[in-house]
């Protein structure tokens, strides 16, 4: 059940860079930073998830990255205007302008490997961490092993306009694909988010260019996920259509102690069935931690 929770948005800043953020839930909750993923608005954490997960006594906050949504935006691709690093430090920043000295943070696709960075190279900010649809990030040459390369070119040849509803269109479709064929699809509340994320930025398609480009020149520090010390969960949907749950199993075997727990139906989102589950797997990580 969703319930009512105190809500307030606001700005962080990362050198010269801005970043808007959400927060759901009392001040005084367990600090819990959702981080989304590639070219990704911070709306994709669903409003109701994030009110659910506050129902539970966290302090939920989600932002979006620099070149999404309301945050600062770049232009152009050559050249890399920003690495994973910088993106790792917007993070951060989200955590200095809440005054919150650690967080459990909770990242999925790209997210959860900017999670895992952070687990690794700032572990004294984080409590614990979860890690959803993910690929280990620390071996980047075997990236390819884990993901369906076809998928996504349902997509390469479909054509769509500039006015707002063909951009809407776009975004709906492309989260289709997230989904495995045959699950149910969200439509009607994929096409208010949707809506919502044109209306706040639209479409960019160079800054899913550029947020890659960070994301492949990121170094990972030795030795690896291996030394992340930080209480971990992996979870993965087992009928993900983009990223083979092989590649969340690699993880929690690479991360000392990680414990992973794959959704049979799942895909490679966060359907709404599930959400219970992953508030209750939540819970038993981050139990007994303020």
């Amino acid at each position: 059940m969703v319930v009512s929770v105190p809500y307030e948005r606001a700005v962080a800043r990362n050198g010269e860079v801005e970043i808007a953020y959400e927060a759901f839930g009392e001040p005084d909750g367990r600090p819990l930073l959702l981080i989304a993923g590639l070219d990704g608005q911070m709306l994709w954490w669903w409003t109701d998830f994030c009110r659910l997960l506050a129902g539970r006594g966290y302090r939920v906050v989600r932002y979006d990255h620099r070149d999404s949504g309301l945050s600062t935006h770049f232009t152009g691709y050559r050249g890399a205007p920003y690495t994973a690093l910088d993106m790792a430090g917007d993070a951060l920043a989200v955590l200095d302008a809440l005054g919150w000295r650690d967080a459990h943070l909770c990242g999925a696709s790209m997210g959860a490997g900017l999670g895992q960075y952070l687990a690794a190279t700032a572990p004294e900010r984080v409590r614990t961490l979860t890690s959803m649809l993910s690929i280990p990030v620390d071996r980047p040459a075997s990236a390819l092993a884990y993901v369906h390369p076809l998928r996504p070119f349902k997509l390469a040849f479909r054509r769509y306009g500039d006015d707002r509803a063909s951009q809407i269109r776009r975004t709906v479709d492309v989260l289709r694909l997230t989904y495995p064929d045959g699950a149910r699809f969200p439509e009607e509340q994929a096409r208010a988010v949707a809506a919502e994320c044109h209306a706040r930025h639209p479409h960019d398609p160079t800054a899913r260019r550029r947020q890659l480009a960070a994301s492949r020149a990121v170094r990972f520090p030795a030795p690896g996920l291996a030394g992340i010390t930080a209480p971990t969960l992996v979870i993965h949907g087992e009928d993900d259509p983009l990223v083979r749950p092989a590649g969340g199993r690699a993880v929690a075997a690479r991360i000392p102690g990680a414990r992973f727990v794959g959704y049979p139906g799942m895909g490679h989102n966060l359907p709404e069935e599930r959400w219970t589950d992953i508030a209750d797997e939540l819970d038993r990580l981050t139990a007994g931690s303020r």
